[in-house]
């Protein structure tokens, strides 16, 4: 199998190598260069705030190069294919392999496992690094960097919808049978026409519904305000619902998002958004392996005929119009538009069957 794939380890190792030093080059360049412009916009609000210094200013560079890097390494890796390709047909080289036998997909599959590598390395980084220092640096953010926390807050949901009801607590504790909700408003609702507006003190969970305690009622129709001392409210709402959080999946790794997702999904809500991201952290990175396919115009063909510019233009064409179909499908898949699976798959599988139908047309 082995050999099928790479008929010549030298050959193999040398392009790889090639391409993975280039990698390197370009997400080191393009991190240095863009933090550095980054810093420059942000120093002085960081030190604005009392009680920073010139360290905290390396905190907020240790917190935002991981972003950095999340975001540009999948444009590093189209650049490094476009760079390593057209430096190999510059020299010739492709013609040479092409001579001793190789053929375009021999030629371009060290670099898809290099790539493949660069990938598994970009999703480690994005969960274990760029996710809890995005959240960190939001927090952060949010208090205008006057004092790091150590965390991001979690907050509680404490609006629900049951049905055509609506559920409002100001405050919730505990879980399950031992959930309870204070200052609670529940706007009854029938045949989406508001009817009452029951507020209580405080409610704890019963068979089909919540008792409530310290009840004011309020009917619609009559303007008449009631009080009594608890009521029984039936409702299909039951006590997970409010004790789910609201989740930003750019803060939550994935082997974290898919327990929550499936809390989310049995206290029945919506996940279809959650979902998307979900799929999206194991694609993005993926995307890599797709750079030196979509990249391989740019190998072909000769180099004294004056169009291997022309060649590169279009292999970065082709992969900045991946990008932009990526993030295109990830924006339906938030408003809902197309299941998650398509959203965060689509793209990738368009334009590996693009890729393969140029290669095999044209140099196959």
């Amino acid at each position: 199998m082995l050999q099928m794939l790479f008929p010549s380890r030298t050959i193999a190792w040398y392009t790889a190598r090639m391409f993975l030093i280039r990698v390197a080059a370009f997400i080191i360049g393009l991190t240095v260069i863009l933090q550095s412009l980054d810093l420059l916009s942000e120093s002085g609000k960081v030190l604005a705030a009392a009680g920073n210094s010139e360290a905290d200013l390396w905190v907020y560079v240790s917190l935002r190069a991981p972003q950095i890097v999340q975001l540009f390494l999948p444009f590093s890796v189209l650049l490094a294919t476009l760079v390593t390709l057209a430096t190999l047909n510059q020299n010739s080289e492709v013609v040479i392999f092409k001579n001793a036998g190789l053929s375009a997909h021999h030629i371009l599959s060290p670099l898809m496992v290099a790539s493949l590598l660069v990938a598994v390395a970009n999703f480690a980084w994005n969960e274990s690094i760029a996710v809890p220092a995005s959240a960190r640096l939001k927090a952060w953010q949010e208090q205008e960097y006057r004092k790091l926390p150590k965390a991001a807050a979690k907050p509680t949901q404490s609006w629900v919808r049951g049905g055509d009801d609506l559920f409002h607590a100001d405050a919730v504790a505990g879980r399950g049978a031992a959930t309870r909700l204070s200052d609670v408003t529940i706007y009854d609702r029938r045949d989406n026409r508001l009817v009452q507006v029951v507020m209580a003190k405080s409610a704890v969970p019963r068979a089909g519904g919540w008792r409530l305690s310290d009840v004011r009622l309020f009917d619609v129709a009559s303007g008449g305000l009631e009080t009594r001392e608890t009521i029984d409210f039936a409702t299909d709402v039951v006590p997970r619902q409010f004790n789910t959080t609201t989740i930003n999946p750019n803060f939550v790794a994935l082997w974290n998002l898919w327990p929550q997702i499936a809390e989310q999904r049995a206290a029945g809500k919506p996940t279809d958004v959650l979902e998307a991201a979900a799929w999206h952290k194991i694609s993005g990175p993926l995307s890599a392996v797709l750079m030196p396919l979509l990249g391989a115009v740019a190998a072909f063909g000769l180099a004294r005929s004056g169009k291997l510019f022309v060649r590169a233009v279009i292999g970065m064409a082709l992969g900045f119009a991946f990008f932009v179909a990526d993030n295109f499908m990830l924006a339906m898949g938030n408003f809902g538009t197309v299941p998650p699976l398509m959203a965060a798959w689509a793209p990738f599988l368009l334009f590996l069957l693009i890729g393969e139908a140029v290669l095999i047309r044209t140099e196959e």
